[in-house]
């Protein structure tokens, strides 16, 4: 069974879900998930694990994360988004000075309803399970934090596209940014494409297409290690590393961590590998994945 982390560049026109069925295909194995999920018709930075590192994806889904988007003006869908069918137009005397204007209001935490076509559950059920029944339900604003917002490009018109880059926390929709920011501007907005630049540390650069993993999905794979190079992380003798892979728990003073990092952190045994991840639990160290065997 392969173990490890997968760095895909997402094909538009397919769901996270297809991406990891094609994955578990290539790989010969069942166990195979991902972390943080794209729309179908977005691309780039889909993280996927393979066997233990499966176990992992859950710190990965909390890194922060960037998109670069065409945001259109003037047009209103159902589903905030090229996709979806149009519900409202009017087109937009607006210039590359007013987007960029109206972009500081949203840097920050910020309140954001998701959309109906989001993956979230309520009671039980996914909201766009939901949005395809025809259903709609009142949503709760989430918190979610945006550091940075950058217009790249502007095309004038009645219906003008302005290229975004955007730097985000996670849980943060661009949809609904986009839609936030067509009513800022006295309009409406959907987004015309949307790219995942990285996730954490990860980033286009060292993505693979699907079709290059398929064809060596070995090659392409990273160590269960790297999964977490974004966490903080300790190495640990032979002696605890045994402890270790039984699931001990242990003082946080016992062993070498900074005592102002919050953690969770990655312990790595004396040959580099990746032994598990600890968390905090007031003065102990309690193990939240055991990778090694």
């Amino acid at each position: 069974m392969l173990d490890g982390l997968l760095v895909v560049d997402k094909p538009g026109g397919c769901t996270s879900h297809d991406v990891v069925a094609r994955v578990r295909k290539a790989a010969g194995q069942r166990k195979v998930g991902h972390a943080g999920t794209l729309d179908p018709d977005a691309t780039g930075v889909l993280l996927v694990g393979l066997g233990r590192a499966t176990r992992l994806m859950r710190f990965l889904s909390v890194e922060a994360k960037s998109y670069r988007s065409d945001v259109v003006f003037g047009i209103a869908t159902d589903t905030l988004d090229a996709a979806g069918r149009v519900v409202d137009r009017c087109s937009m005397s607006i210039d590359l000075e007013a987007v960029v204007g109206a972009t500081p209001r949203f840097i920050g935490e910020i309140d954001q309803v998701p959309p109906m076509v989001s993956a979230i559950k309520i009671g039980g059920r996914r909201l766009h399970e939901m949005a395809r029944a025809g259903e709609e339900i009142e949503r709760a604003p989430r918190r979610v934090r945006i550091d940075r917002i950058e217009v790249e490009a502007f095309e004038p018109g009645p219906y003008p596209v302005a290229t975004i880059f955007v730097e985000c926390g996670s849980g943060t929709y661009i949809r609904a940014l986009a839609a936030d920011l067509g009513t800022a501007l006295g309009g409406f907005a959907h987004v015309a494409t949307l790219r995942r630049l990285s996730v954490g540390s990860f980033t286009l650069d060292e993505a693979h297409s699907l079709d290059d993993i398929e064809a060596d999905p070995v090659g392409a794979l990273l160590a269960p290690r790297e999964a977490v190079r974004d966490l903080d992380s300790f190495l640990v003798d032979d002696e605890i590393a045994r402890a270790v892979t039984h699931g001990t728990v242990f003082a946080a003073s016992g062993l070498p961590v900074d005592p102002g990092a919050p953690g969770p952190f990655a312990v790595i045994g004396s040959d580099g590998s990746l032994l598990g991840v600890y968390e905090r639990r007031g003065a102990a160290l309690k193990p939240a994945v055991v990778v090694g065997a």
